[in-house]
């Protein structure tokens, strides 16, 4: 058996000392054209690249769940959980935006991550996305089993001034607003008010914002300002420094024994805020976020 695989392996693998084949050589063979039908999908330099990560049918697994209507926290503090586990893997992102069932995600414009693949982007940000929320859900879910896997989907967006970014997460701001009134007042009407959903719909349909604001002031008695802002505003991520102090032992110069001393070390983390972003207050306080030297 041994000198029929000698001859075996003499045949099939020249005599080559090994050091010298590379895994590059080693890994071609006739079949690696089909590489060339990969299309080339680099984002366009000097732009920032978001990426928005939007639950899929995730009205049915609200209701197979059982979320709270109209606002469930646990569900938004989950989304938030997911979001800063993708911002501690993925250090390239230097904002992030949240409400409902959304994440929007914003790299750098310097960014040359994965030489700046839109498919990698949107892959990892989705992928480790979604696995972090069937991670953390025990966290927030406790006496609630999942029932089914929840579904991601993603786009990639390139925003080529910062003006246009300003305006993309006022726009996804301004939605979560529209929606969370009209969410409030729906549920008001039928939890509290005694109507079908057919009957609330009829009866907002048409309304402006000062109207749905009067209904729930004169009827339901709920001053629509006094919400929490995490239902009206949603969730900024940004990152901050933090200056960690930790006690270590030490051997100090012409000393014998060794001594306590404190070291400090500067380390990011993200933070949660609620807050606005349409005006220019977010952006003058965290003007770090879109400059050069972030």
């Amino acid at each position: 058996m041994r000198s029929l695989f000698g001859l075996w392996s003499k045949s099939c693998f020249p005599a080559v000392p090994w050091g010298l084949i590379s895994c590059r050589e080693m890994a071609k063979s006739k079949f690696e054209y089909v590489r060339d039908f990969e299309v080339q999908d680099t984002c366009l330099r000097n732009c920032w690249v978001l990426v928005r990560v939007d639950g899929r049918n995730f009205h049915r697994f609200a209701e197979q769940h059982h979320f709270t209507k109209p606002n469930d926290v646990r569900s938004l503090q989950l989304m938030n959980r997911c979001a800063q586990n993708v911002m501690d893997e993925l250090d390239d992102i230097c904002l992030a935006y949240g409400q409902s069932d959304e994440y929007s995600f914003v790299f750098h414009k310097k960014s040359n991550w994965y030489k700046r693949r839109a498919s990698k982007f949107m892959t990892h940000v989705v992928s480790q996305f979604a696995s972090s929320y069937v991670f953390y859900w025990k966290e927030y879910f406790p006496d609630v089993p999942i029932l089914c896997p929840p579904g991601f989907d993603g786009r990639v967006v390139l925003y080529p001034s910062e003006q246009n970014l300003k305006d993309y997460l006022s726009w996804r701001q301004a939605d979560c607003h529209i929606n969370n009134l009209y969410n409030t007042v729906f549920w008001s009407l039928v939890q509290k008010g005694g109507l079908t959903p057919a009957q609330a719909q009829d009866r907002l349909k048409g309304t402006l914002a000062a109207e749905k604001n009067e209904i729930l002031f004169s009827e339901f008695n709920i001053n629509y300002n006094n919400e929490p802002l995490l239902y009206r505003k949603g969730s900024v991520l940004i990152w901050q420094k933090v200056n960690e102090v930790s006690k270590k032992r030490i051997k100090l110069p012409n000393e014998v024994d060794e001594k306590e001393v404190e070291v400090s070390r500067w380390r990011k983390e993200t933070v949660i805020l609620h807050c606005d972003v349409i005006g220019d207050q977010f952006w003058e306080e965290h003007s770090s976020i879109l400059s050069d030297d972030s």
